[in-house]
């Protein structure tokens, strides 16, 4: 007699990193529940998304989805076209797998399988939402949620749903767990010396790597502070490039190290005293569990202007510097590094302030939520 899979859940998210490893995370603890648990990630395998599934081992079901263009047009309509297509593919998945339940963190990635949903009327779906505006998908589809969980308080302004509950973002649970200490020693710096990280999120920052880089060589071998810089894929060659020429022996320096992207953002985040970050949701929720003082450059061409409410709200909170993307240059930068290093009581209200703000129940509270729907 053939085993049948008790629960099967749809879990989807893609295109950025924000995106994606909080929809990973729940998946997780999903599959952790037991063995009669079987999880289908559904997602473009253009993106992110698919090498990390494909390194958990879930099964993926693609569909061929892309950002909305914001003008009426050609693009519009084929992309209106290729939307329709991902939503049949999507209502095919449906009745082929039957899933229990479906959870998605928004995005467009996550549209078709959640259209599919309402049309077929039989299979619920759970929303999670990062941003402390959430965007167009969320704001337009959580009305046929069977139920919506938010990362900010401020969000439930845009959210028409009645079984709604702010918990914060899913983080990954080493979070909670590794010290600053083993984190340091995993990535071999010295405990008693300060730890600059600067990152821009699974993309990478242009702007912030093209000022950052023509400090680094001053900042280690003057101030003989240590770098962790990631500079995004896309960014790495032209970086990397432009510190051989500025400080031909940056690799040889023990102080920094450079690269492209992290898989173990928890180490990272975690050796770190301060960090100089975009301000995508997923990022800042990391931020405030990682005891870190934040410099916040939120990206100034984020859908509906995301990242700068998100960092404008952190700012309110005392939680950390912020930075206009047109004001970070080398000269900017450096002054706001010196001061976080050489003024002890700013670093320490900033990381406090930052600990009040960090919610490490909230992985456990929407896993809570998402069973309450589908069982």
């Amino acid at each position: 007699m053939s085993n049948i899979c008790s629960k099967k859940y749809f879990i989807t998210g893609g295109g950025t990193g924000g995106h994606i490893y909080p929809a990973m995370a729940v998946a997780d603890t999903l599959a952790e529940k037991g063995e009669d648990v079987e999880i289908f990630y559904v997602g473009n395998p253009n993106n992110l998304e698919y090498s990390i599934v494909q390194q958990k081992g879930y099964k993926f079901l693609p569909i061929y989805i892309k950002g909305m263009p914001r003008k009426f047009g050609f693009k519009f309509l084929w992309w209106g076209f290729k939307l329709s297509i991902a939503v049949l593919q999507s209502l095919y998945y449906l009745n082929k797998y039957k899933p229990d339940g479906i959870f998605g963190t928004g995005g467009y990635v996550s549209a078709p399988i959640m259209i599919a949903s309402i049309i077929q009327k039989k299979t619920p779906f759970m929303m999670h939402d990062c941003d402390a505006q959430p965007g167009l998908v969320t704001r337009k589809l959580a009305p046929y949620a069977a139920s919506v969980s938010l990362a900010f308080d401020k969000a439930k302004d845009y959210i028409t749903n009645k079984n709604c509950q702010v918990n914060g973002n899913p983080l990954r649970p080493r979070f909670k767990t590794l010290t600053k200490g083993l984190a340091r020693a995993g990535l071999t710096l010295d405990y008693n010396r300060p730890v600059l990280l600067v990152m821009g999120g699974s993309q990478g920052a242009k702007s912030i790597d093209d000022a950052f880089v023509e400090i680094v060589k001053e900042l280690s071998t003057v101030n003989n502070i240590q770098i962790i810089f990631q500079t995004g894929k896309k960014n790495f060659m032209d970086i990397t490039e432009r510190l051989e020429k500025l400080y031909p022996h940056y690799n040889k320096d023990k102080n920094i190290i450079v690269r492209p992207y992290f898989d173990d953002m928890v180490t990272v985040l975690k050796s770190a005293d301060i960090v100089i970050s975009r301000a995508g949701s997923l990022s800042l929720s990391e931020i405030f569990a990682s005891d870190v003082a934040p410099v916040l450059i939120p990206y100034p061409h984020a859908a509906s202007d995301h990242q700068r409410r998100n960092a404008k709200f952190v700012e309110e909170q005392g939680a950390c510097i912020y930075l206009e993307d047109k004001d970070a240059n080398p000269n900017s930068l450096k002054e706001i590094i010196n001061k976080l290093i050489n003024d002890n009581e700013l670093q320490t209200k900033l990381r406090s302030n930052c600990a009040k703000l960090a919610q490490f129940d909230a992985l456990d509270n929407i896993v809570k939520q998402f069973l309450e729907v589908v069982e």
